[in-house]
Parts: structure tokens; C-alpha cells; sequence
């Protein structure tokens, strides 16, 4: 998303366990784990799990990308929790309550941390005041926490100040984790280690290559009340981080993993031997443009036809193995905010003709080689991609391209990991085109990726200035959770009609087990994980 920025997600955050995006909503309480099949779990395992792309620095607060939000479910907890149907639970805090702009939580007892430190609500209000300082540059300033928010602490409750009102602020508590005292005091600590209140700790970190976990004793606070004394629970996490998802397909066969998400083909001949998934819908084929100064696609016109020369139905068709389905919003990641369609007839249509005379109109004209140039300068442009797409991502990107040079524009694509891409949309700006799924649950998490401060300095990548999207998502910011969805769907009209953000395809994406059962929201709930015998 996990800086590298956004589960959500989040943020951004996507928020995918088999990193698909930034970073995702999530964090929830898990449905009960085969309710009644106790007797089948057994005790001491390890799990193993294979994601694509290694997550880089390990501060939970420091990147949005899915592969790190992933990860700090592990680790890390959040204030509060979000199950399946939307509801907010308890985890660190027993009980809240939202009065405007003043949120206060109660924590509950007894919490502690790895190191056997207490957790405490002013080591709440030192994460608010981190996260909050935009000095820290923290991906979920705006995303998670509202910025202008100031926090006290008295006795064990938590008593938030927003500077304006948040109408999911609670959903939004839920996808921000918490770090304790020590990791606060030194965060170079939290680079390759952890230091928080969840049910593991980190006690192996080979970059791009395997993550160990092991089982905290005493942990009674989890999601909805879950603790790790729980039958079946895995003694240890593996996280291996592999690539090629064929070789990983081979290893869930083979028995040598536990669970995998599958993006592309492979994933029917999981399904066809009969192995068992969990899917999760996402947004995973959504398209930026990047508008700051001395890009090419910081003209209207160029964004425009470029988005005019794709047949984005044939794009979702080659991204997701002919799985998926139009996207309908931006928060598109489960449970909804919002729900309705604001794409349709939004985002402008597949227009080869109208394409090129967008690009002759604005002056670009094509030379003796078919490729366009304005003022001496080709039109010519990269567009980076990430490796989490798997192989239908190569696939469409190489038919997005194609498209591209038939009207004349030279596009030079580059596969990267999502740590890469991520450096360079929020870091070097080394980029005209990506293909970054933003997946998060209510729109209002949209915001600060698609207005306010620019990369570096902020989570706008793009550089976007859409006045309409301001006007729509100013409105309906006032309004209470989903009073304002009319409002949040004329906003991110305004970004499709302008081809700010293009999404083109929405995927049901499955995350294959083996000898094991969890739960999903967002990403993997690691208190859902049973190991079966």
C-alpha cells in the first residue's frame, strides 16, 4: 500500500494478506473457526504462509502496502475491531463512545506487551500524537487517524479531539495498530523486530525470504474477545516470501505450506484438486496518473486519451483470467461503507478515434516512427506495475501498452515489487502510469490519497487536484457514516469523469489452505487460524 504507504490498506495501506495492493480495512473479530470440530485442531503447529512480496521495514506505522498490514496483524492490535457484517467489536478497548468530534475509549485491564510492559492509554495517546505529527510521515495520517486530532489520556481511558467530523472513525480505529512504550521511544527497533500487543512475536526477520512468529501466553484481549489459549492455534508463523505463484501452488499441493493467495491461473487448479479457499473481494485494477510538474500526464488531454485508447473491459478480462467484474467504487473492500455503483458510465469510454484527437488537439503529433512528440519531446512515458498482480498483471499490462502505442504514446512498463513501486509513487516519482489498487472499506480513506499534500511530503501520489471531488467529499464529510455515501459517490464521479483514477476490475481473490482454517477481513485475522490434525 506498506514510505511505502496505505490495508488499508487501510489503508492503504490495500490492507490483502497476499499483498494485491496498499493497504486494506480490517482487523476484525473472526467468524469461529469450525464451530464444533474442536476435536479435529491440533495444538504446536506451525503455520506457513506464502505472500509475494516482502514487506520492507517492519514499522507497523511507517507503510501501508498489504504486505506489511499482513504481517502486523500478527504482531500488533488495534484500538478496536471490525467483524464480517460491519459492526465494531472490542480489542484493546472494552467499551467507547462517539459524541461529535469527541471519541473516547475505555482500555481494558490486564493488557501487556511482548516485552511484559504494560500497555497503557497514555502509550495510546504517544501512537495518536506519532501519527498525527506530519513531520513522521505516517501513511494513515488522514487515513486512520484525522489529522488535526489531539488525544489525552486519564486513568485507562482515551479521550480523542477530531478537528472536524469522521464519519467511519471507529472503522478507521480499527486499522490502526498500536505500538508499545519501547518501540515508540526507539523506532529503528522496529525496522526488523516488533514490539506490540498482539498474539505473536516476531523472532526471525530474513528480508525477502521468511518472517517467524511465535505464540504469545496470556493473550486475552484479541478481536471480539479472542485469546491464544485457543485449541488449534499454531505455536509458530512462517511467513515465506515467494514470488512466482505457480511455485507457490506447487508448495500448498505439496503440503509444505498452509495457505497461499492465488491472483491468477493457478488458482483453478487449486480449486480443481479439491482444496478449500477464502476469498475476499478487492479492488485490484485501478489506474494513476501522475500529475506533478515535468510529467507528461500532468495534461488533462494526455490523461484522457490514454485512458480513451484501453478497452478496460478487455484489461479486466486479461487481469483477472476472465474471473472478474467491473468495480463500483473505490472502497471496494469488505464490509462496505458505501454500496452502489459510481463507476458506470463514469469513466470515459473506450475511444480509440477520439483518443488521438485529444492528443492533436493538445499538439502532440506523431513522427515518422508512429510515436507522438510535442515541442522536440517524444511522448514517452513509464508505467510501473506490481508483482503482486501475478501473471494476468503481466498479461494486461502488455495489452495496455499495446493500446498505448497504437495512438501513438511510447510506454515503457516495468514489473516491480510492491515495496519498489511504492518507493517510487510516494518516494522518487520516477513514473507517468501505475497500476496501484488502493483497497480500503469506507471512502472517506480515499481522501488523502487523492487530495491535500503531494508525495513525498503526503499521501496524494498523484498529485490530483479535482475541485469537484474536494466540493462532493467536503459535503459529505459532514454527514454521519452512510447519510454522506450520495455525497462520497459524486466525489469519485468527479476523479473517473476528469480519468483522475481509472478502476477497471474488481476480483473475488482467494486465499487457498491446507491443513489449516482461518478467517479473512481484510487480511488473514491471525486469532481465526485453527490447524487441523
Amino acid at each position: 500500500m506498506t514510505p511505502t504507504r496505505t490495508r488499508a490498506l487501510a489503508a492503504l495501506a490495500l490492507t490483502l494478506t497476499g499483498s494485491v495492493g496498499l493497504a486494506a480495512c480490517g482487523g476484525g473479530a473472526p467468524d469461529p473457526a469450525a464451530p464444533g470440530a474442536s476435536t479435529a485442531y491440533a495444538n504446536g503447529k506451525t503455520f506457513t504462509l506464502n505472500l509475494a512480496s516482502d514487506p520492507g521495514a517492519l514499522d507497523p506505522q511507517g507503510s501501508a502496502t498489504s504486505a506489511l498490514f499482513g504481517l502486523t496483524q500478527y504482531a500488533y492490535d488495534n484500538l478496536v475491531a471490525v467483524a464480517k457484517d460491519g459492526s465494531i467489536q472490542p480489542q484493546l478497548a472494552s467499551s467507547w463512545t462517539v459524541d461529535g468530534t469527541t471519541v473516547t475509549l475505555q482500555l481494558k485491564d490486564g493488557i501487556t506487551c511482548a516485552d511484559g510492559s504494560a500497555f497503557t492509554a497514555q502509550t495510546v495517546v504517544d501512537n495518536i500524537t506519532y501519527v498525527v505529527n506530519p513531520d513522521n510521515k505516517s501513511p494513515f495520517l488522514g487515513v486512520f487517524i484525522p489529522a488535526g486530532t489531539t488525544a489525552t489520556a486519564s486513568g485507562s481511558a482515551v479521550t480523542l479531539k477530531l478537528a472536524a467530523p469522521a464519519p467511519f472513525v471507529l472503522t478507521a480505529l480499527a486499522n490502526l495498530p498500536m505500538v508499545c512504550d519501547a518501540g515508540m521511544k526507539d523506532r529503528s527497533t522496529l525496522k526488523a523486530g516488533t514490539n506490540g500487543t498482539g498474539p505473536y512475536v516476531l523472532t526471525e526477520a530474513v528480508p525477502s525470504t521468511r518472517y517467524t512468529y511465535e505464540l504469545r501466553k496470556g493473550y486475552t484481549w484479541g478481536p471480539g474477545g479472542a485469546t491464544t489459549a485457543e485449541a488449534g492455534m499454531p505455536a509458530k508463523v512462517v511467513v515465506k516470501i515467494v514470488a512466482n505463484e505457480t511455485t507457490s501452488a506447487n508448495e500448498l499441493l505439496a503440503g509444505t505450506i498452509n495457505a497461499v493467495q492465488i491472483t491468477g491461473p493457478d488458482a483453478d487448479r487449486l480449486a480443481g484438486a479439491g482444496l478449500e479457499s477464502v476469498g475476499m473481494q478487492a479492488l485490484i485494477g485501478e489506474q494513476w496518473y501522475n500529475q506533478g510538474d515535468g510529467h507528461a500526464t500532468a495534461d488533462p488531454a494526455v490523461r484522457m486519451a490514454l485512458t480513451q485508447a484501453l478497452d478496460l473491459k478487455q484489461l479486466q478480462v486479461a487481469l483477472t483470467s476472465g474471473k472478474g467484474a467491473p468495480p463500483t467504487q473505490l472502497a471496494a473492500l469488505e464490509p462496505l461503507g458505501c454500496s452502489g455503483d459510481a463507476v458506470t458510465g463514469h469513466v470515459p469510454s473506450f475511444d480509440v478515434a477520439a483518443a488521438g484527437a485529444a492528443l492533436d488537439a493538445a499538439g502532440w503529433t506523431k513522427g515518422p516512427d508512429g510515436i507522438r512528440a510535442k515541442d522536440g519531446k517524444k511522448l514517452s512515458l513509464t508505467f510501473i506495475y506490481p508483482n503482486s498482480l501475478g501473471t494476468g498483471g503481466g498479461a494486461a499490462a502488455e495489452l495496455a501498452v499495446a493500446a498505448w502505442k497504437a495512438v501513438g504514446v511510447e510506454v515503457t512498463a516495468k514489473q516491480q515489487t510492491q515495496t519498489e513501486a511504492s518507493g517510487a509513487v510516494f518516494g522518487t516519482g520516477a513514473w507517468d502510469i501505475v497500476w496501484l489498487p488502493l483497497n480500503v472499506s469506507t471512502p472517506d480513506q480515499v481522501m488523502p490519497f487523492v487530495s491535500g499534500t503531494t508525495a513525498p511530503k503526503g499521501t496524494n501520489f498523484a498529485s490530483i487536484d479535482n475541485a469537484g471531488y474536494l466540493a462532493a467529499a467536503t459535503k459529505a464529510m459532514k454527514a454521519n457514516g452512510a447519510e454522506g455515501c450520495k455525497d462520497w459517490f459524486a466525489a469519485e464521479q468527479a476523479l473517473f469523469k476528469a480519468a483522475d483514477v481509472v478502476p477497471f476490475a474488481n476480483n473475488v481473490v482467494p486465499t487457498f489452505v491446507k491443513s489449516a482454517k482461518l478467517s479473512i477481513i481484510g487480511s488473514i485475522v491471525p486469532t481465526s487460524i485453527r490447524m487441523l490434525g
